[in-house]
């Protein structure tokens, strides 16, 4: 089952009196459940196009059929919903409220959804849990680790269970080890049937993933199955 298919994708900006093209022409279809590397340097268009996957940013030109809705077609109020309901956003620098406890920050999402506040409390401890942080779950983000406030990060993404988790450059802050555990997570969120795209300049961050998609100038450049994805624990075991 497809989640995501875009067909002859444009994004264009105007800068001054010059045309920059972002995206000239992508094509490409995400299945339900397929963990996705999503590769380019910078100004290849990975981060423009990951806007567009994400419903922040609307394509020129071109069709993006998510979960069988036609995006051109939605209101702001259903872009809106699916922002918050369908696609969980893991981002580089965290984006954490710097003033709110762990718990909190994760529950936000469900602030927006109209949960009751115990219903809140209940989901964000279970994310929290999944992610291995129950006993950080008071601790604001300048108590944690970079790869706790990650982690944090995650469960907020987890927290409204979507169908799909985009992931921009998500181990961009961290060391090695702690990448690495990350890498893990993403590895587990996949088994149990999420959607995972992973948008990264880095080699060996896309080698965990099962299909990588390389991005150059705005095309597609090149595009294959990874075979034999790097496991996070074994790397983490050999170390």
């Amino acid at each position: 089952m497809n989640i995501i298919e875009l067909e002859a994708i444009k994004k264009y900006f105007q800068v001054g009196n010059q045309v920059v093209k972002a995206l000239r022409e992508i094509n490409l279809v995400i299945q339900k459940n397929e963990y996705v590397g999503l590769m380019g340097a910078s100004g290849s268009g990975k981060s423009t196009l990951m806007n567009i996957l994400g419903c922040l940013d609307t394509p020129t030109s071109g069709t993006y059929i998510l979960n069988g809705n036609l995006v051109s077609q939605l209101t702001d109020n259903q872009l809106a919903e699916i922002r918050n309901k369908e696609i969980g956003f893991v981002f580089q620098t965290f984006n954490l409220l710097p003033r709110a406890t762990a718990l909190e920050n994760v529950m936000l999402p469900l602030v927006y959804a109209g949960i009751s506040k115990q219903d809140r409390i209940k989901r964000a401890k279970e994310v929290l849990d999944q992610v291995q942080l129950t006993d950080r779950m008071h601790h604001k983000p300048n108590e944690l680790s970079g790869g706790q406030r990650q982690r944090v990060a995650v469960a907020r993404a987890l927290v409204n269970k979507p169908s799909i988790i985009l992931a921009d450059e998500p181990t961009g802050n961290l060391d090695s080890k702690t990448s690495i555990e990350i890498m893990g997570l993403f590895e587990q969120i996949h088994k149990d049937g999420n959607t995972v795209i992973i948008v990264t300049h880095e080699e060996n961050i896309a080698e965990h993933t099962h299909r990588i998609i390389r991005l150059k100038d705005g095309l597609t450049e090149s595009e294959f199955r990874n075979a034999n994805p790097i496991s996070a624990l074994t790397t983490l075991l050999n170390n």
